[in-house]
């Protein structure tokens, strides 16, 4: 759960199929509302690496009603790498 207006940490685990950390190019983070609709998009970039397949964004929790769905999309090889996640928010 996370307050409205506070800052979340969301991360993501790049792996290929065998379970090895991988850097995907064209690393991107969407956000969408319950209904799908994308609220916001951001590039990352090096900044946002901590390691070999791991990626981090700061996100501002906006106020509003109802949980949020978050995307963590790359390419690797050629073909995309998708994972998806939830923020609930609440006021309280």
């Amino acid at each position: 759960m996370a307050f409205t207006g506070d800052t979340v940490r969301l991360i993501v685990k790049f792996r290929n199929f065998d379970g090895k950390a991988i850097d995907p190019t064209d690393v991107k983070l969407k956000i969408f509302s319950e209904s799908e609709q994308t609220i916001e998009e951001f590039q990352l970039n090096d900044t946002n690496r901590l390691e070999i397949g791991v990626f981090y964004f700061d996100y501002i929790v906006p106020v509003g009603e109802g949980n949020l769905i978050y995307e963590f999309s790359g390419m690797v090889n050629g073909k995309p790498i998708i994972t998806r996640g939830t923020i609930e928010r609440r006021f309280i």
